[in-house]
C-alpha cells in the first residue's frame, strides 16, 4: 500500500511539473508576442486597457473596409460604441495610428522571420524562406486576438507606404518611427551579407526585397498591367520572382 501511494505521489509531481512547464512556455509566448511600440505614437498605451484593444482591433478592421483616406475616429467611435474625444484619448490624430499598427505589423513579422529560421544554417535557405514569408498571404495570429494580422498585412501592402510619404518623414525618422521597419530590413540585408559578403548592396537588396513583395501584390490586386503575376492560387509568381532575382543577383 505505501509502495502504491510512493508510486502515486511520483506520478503525480510529474505530471504537475509537466502542466507548469507547459504553462509557462504559454506565458513565455505571450510575453514574445507583446512588442514594445514607440511612447511618441500614442497618448496612452493602447493594450493596456479594453478600450485600447477595440480601438486596435476595428480600426484595423475600418482602414481595410474603407481605406486610410476616408478612415476618420469619428466613424471608428461609433463602431465601438465610444466618444470620438475617447479615441483622441488614445492616439494624437489618425496618421499616428496608422504609423503604430504598421509598426505593431513590423514588429511582428520580425518576430515570425526569427522564429520560422531559427533552424536554419543556410544563409541561401534563410533567404529563400524570409521570402516565401514576405510573399504568401498572412493568416491570423489567434495568439493576439485584438490584431487581425491577416488583415494588417493587407494594409500594410495598400497603406504602408504613406506613413512615410510625408512631408514630416524626416522628423517623424528622428523619433525612429521607422525603427522596427529598419529592423526587418537589416535583418534581410545580415543573410544577403551571410550568402555573399562581397556583395556592395545588402541593404538595397533587402528593401527591394521587402518593397517589391507588397508592390507587386498590390499590383496583382489593383494594377494587373504592370505585373506578370496572377491570382493563379496554385502558384506564387510574387516568391518565384524574388527567388529567381535574388539568385541572379548574388550569383554574378
Amino acid at each position: 500500500m505505501i509502495v502504491k501511494l510512493l508510486i502515486l505521489s511520483v506520478v503525480m509531481f510529474f505530471l504537475n511539473l509537466f502542466f507548469c512547464f507547459k504553462t509557462l512556455n504559454k506565458r513565455e509566448m505571450k510575453l514574445q508576442l507583446r512588442l514594445e511600440i514607440n511612447k511618441a505614437l500614442y497618448l496612452k498605451n493602447p493594450e493596456n486597457t479594453d478600450l485600447g484593444k477595440r480601438i486596435i482591433k476595428h480600426s484595423i478592421i475600418l482602414i481595410h473596409q474603407t481605406g486610410f483616406e476616408a478612415f476618420t475616429f469619428k466613424k471608428l467611435a461609433q463602431e465601438i460604441g465610444t466618444t470620438e474625444a475617447g479615441v483622441y484619448r488614445y492616439f494624437e490624430n489618425k496618421h499616428k495610428l496608422l504609423i503604430y499598427l504598421i509598426t505593431w505589423y513590423w514588429g511582428w513579422l520580425e518576430f515570425q522571420i526569427k522564429f520560422q529560421t531559427n533552424n536554419i544554417a543556410e544563409p541561401a535557405i534563410k533567404l529563400k524562406k524570409i521570402i516565401s514569408i514576405l510573399s504568401i498571404p498572412v493568416e491570423d495570429d489567434l495568439a493576439t486576438d485584438y490584431v487581425n494580422e491577416s488583415l494588417l498585412h493587407k494594409i500594410c501592402i495598400d497603406e504602408g507606404a504613406k506613413t512615410y510619404l510625408t512631408k514630416q518623414v524626416e522628423e517623424n525618422n528622428k523619433q525612429q518611427f521607422f525603427k522596427p521597419y529598419k529592423d526587418v530590413c537589416a535583418l534581410v540585408s545580415e543573410i544577403i551579407s551571410e550568402q555573399n559578403p562581397s556583395y556592395k548592396y545588402p541593404k538595397t537588396l533587402a528593401s527591394t526585397i521587402i518593397e517589391v513583395a507588397h508592390l507587386q501584390n498590390f499590383f496583382k490586386d489593383h494594377l494587373p498591367s504592370l505585373t506578370d503575376v496572377n491570382n493563379d492560387k496554385t502558384t506564387n509568381l510574387v516568391e518565384d520572382f524574388l527567388n529567381d532575382l535574388v539568385t541572379r543577383v548574388l550569383q554574378s
